[in-house]
């Protein structure tokens, strides 16, 4: 365990380099990311819930791209894999709750 931990908490080698890891971490995190995070914000928006569906429908293309992006340019591994976990959790947590 300890050597999947440090592992993952070390930096490339390279910095050009973003690899496969980080890059699958950037594309299913950021869409887990963007879908719960809009439905949280689609269930706090006043109105009923078709009214309340236009703009997490509109900001889900931009939202995604710029989630992606926030977790691939995270320096480790372990990095990106706590940007993709952790927001991910808690938007469930708060969808659970609402």
């Amino acid at each position: 365990m300890r050597k999947v931990y440090h592992r993952l908490a070390t930096p490339e080698s390279s910095g050009l380099r973003i690899g496969f890891f980080r890059g699958i971490c950037g594309v299913v995190g950021g869409l887990l990311v963007s879908y719960l995070g809009l439905t949280v914000l689609a269930c706090l928006l006043p109105g009923s819930l078709g009214e309340s569906l236009i703009l997490p429908i509109l900001l889900f293309t931009l939202i995604w791209p710029c989630a992606g992006l926030w977790i691939v340019l995270s320096p480790t591994r372990l990095a990106a894999l706590s940007r993709s976990i952790v927001p991910t959790l808690v938007f469930s947590l708060l969808i659970f709750i609402l």
